[in-house]
């Protein structure tokens, strides 16, 4: 193909983005970016009883959070119904469609008398070659005249050749009575339009294909190169459904998942660079192909998520973590933080953290203020003799360099003094510096909160002892 590549994502806006969704669209744009190709987003939304203006605005949302920018403005495809028509009409005059007058009761007695005879129940039109002049004067249909022997083949880049009889297709409607044109034509229609030349969507459309080859055919058009993959099915090898948990793209980022670490993800469901796991954008971009998609529906497994998605944490600039969990907070309501304690503190919460929420729980110690809550199961660290050393340790500390080095030298010498571990006197120093038992290092702890802020909650702890 000597055109430059163009693809799609072509959601109905019917409720939330589904995780399918979301992972076809990033197929699409990781082809379509990795050959300075086009990336192109179309709303379809002609059935205009379920589309609501929401779940527009979630497909936006969605693909906006997972990074997946489309090029030039969303296409409406509602709003090119008229040029539906006209390539009815084209097909018409070419002798490549007919009107159909059979009514709704006709259709249903023709598949009655069908099944009772024990024959295709596939509806036959009579009116396939009626002459114009002896059409009625009522509403019709506007049909495909598909050809009727033979076959049509789908030369699919995940399914190889696949091949459905004619015999096995209808005559399939266009254009209805009132006007509108079906999903069918409509596709291939903006599909042609929009100078479509990859066609990757899920394998629950590859009948679809037969049918839309159809047109392509009656139309002259060539064909864009089809590619459908399996779909996603939960951990137990079924489709995915809500039995599952979360299945909306909003509800992962919900969940406190980085968008990168989604990204990294979708791409593994189905899709495979020998047994690389975790990859970068950059990487992803220049190794995707259509010959790595599996023919096998890929199994949506949390752990394996949750473990890319600490490995992203790990990975990420500070700084781009912190914006990550602001995001995150506003996204879920959540209170607002004090952004530059909350970006001191990530550079030692971000080892060990698989979402952003477990981040958050990390920096716990340098977001609250003064005085701490000591947690039931911390405070039992802090008896007389664990503050006494405390309130040893402080005037150590006052006059210590503030280096992890010396501030480990001067903790150990007072331990040592005492004829203890460096844990036993780091028990108490999660207590007093966090109020928690589990916290990064103390060390961590008093790099990030410096030497004021460490020797006040010290001195807190030291001051309320009930002795």
């Amino acid at each position: 193909m000597d055109r430059p590549v163009v693809t799609r994502i072509a959601p109905s806006p019917t409720g939330m983005m589904h995780i399918g969704t979301a992972r076809t669209a990033l197929f699409n744009w990781l082809y379509a970016r990795g050959r300075d190709g086009r990336f192109l987003l179309r709303i379809e939304d002609t059935d205009v009883a379920r589309s609501t203006p929401e779940a527009t605005q979630a497909i936006l949302d969605g693909l906006t959070w997972l990074g997946l920018d489309w090029d030039g403005e969303a296409v409406s495809q509602a709003g090119q119904a008229a040029r539906h028509a006209e390539v009815a009409q084209a097909m018409l005059n070419a002798g490549r469609a007919y009107r159909c007058f059979s009514t709704q009761d006709e259709i249903e007695a023709f598949r009655e008398a069908a099944r009772a005879e024990g024959r295709s129940t596939l509806f036959q039109s009579p009116w396939r070659d009626v002459p114009t002049d002896d059409h009625p004067d009522a509403p019709s249909v506007i049909r495909l005249k598909a050809p009727r022997d033979g076959a049509t083949v789908i030369a699919d880049a995940v399914q190889g050749d696949v091949t459905i009889r004619n015999d096995h297709l209808d005559d399939m409607v266009l254009l209805r009575s009132d006007g509108t044109p079906t999903y069918m034509l409509a596709v291939v229609v903006d599909d042609h339009d929009m100078d479509i030349t990859h066609v990757i969507r899920g394998d629950d459309h590859l009948n679809n294909a037969a049918r839309q080859i159809q047109i392509y055919d009656a139309m002259g058009w060539d064909e864009p190169v089809w590619a459908h993959i399996p779909l996603i099915h939960g951990a137990d090898g079924k489709k995915l459904s809500k039995r599952h948990g979360a299945t909306g793209v909003t509800e992962f980022a919900e969940m406190g998942f980085p968008a990168a670490a989604m990204r990294n993800y979708l791409a593994r469901l189905g899709w495979s660079h020998g047994d690389d796991e975790f990859f970068t954008d950059a990487e992803a971009r220049d190794w995707f192909d259509l010959g790595g998609i599996g023919k096998a529906p890929a199994r949506l497994d949390l752990k394996k998520l949750e473990n890319l998605s600490g490995q992203h944490i790990a990975a990420m600039e500070p700084e781009a973590v912190a914006v990550a969990t602001e995001d995150w907070l506003a996204r879920t309501g959540g209170v607002p933080i004090d952004g530059d304690a909350l970006r001191r503190a990530v550079p030692v919460a971000q080892a060990g953290a698989r979402t952003l929420p477990q981040l958050l729980e990390k920096a716990h110690f340098a977001l609250v203020a003064r005085p701490i809550r000591i947690e039931e199961k911390a405070a039992k660290a802090l008896d007389t003799v664990s503050r006494g050393i405390l309130s040893e340790l402080t005037p150590h500390l006052q006059t210590a360099s503030w280096t992890r080095d010396a501030l480990e030298g001067v903790v150990g010498d007072v331990a040592q003094a005492h004829g203890l571990g460096l844990g036993k006197i780091a028990a108490p120093l999660r207590a007093a510096l966090a109020g928690r038992t589990a916290t990064p290092s103390v060390f961590d702890m008093m790099l990030v909160l410096g030497r004021d802020e460490t020797l006040a909650r010290l001195a807190d702890v030291v001051e309320s002892d009930p002795s």
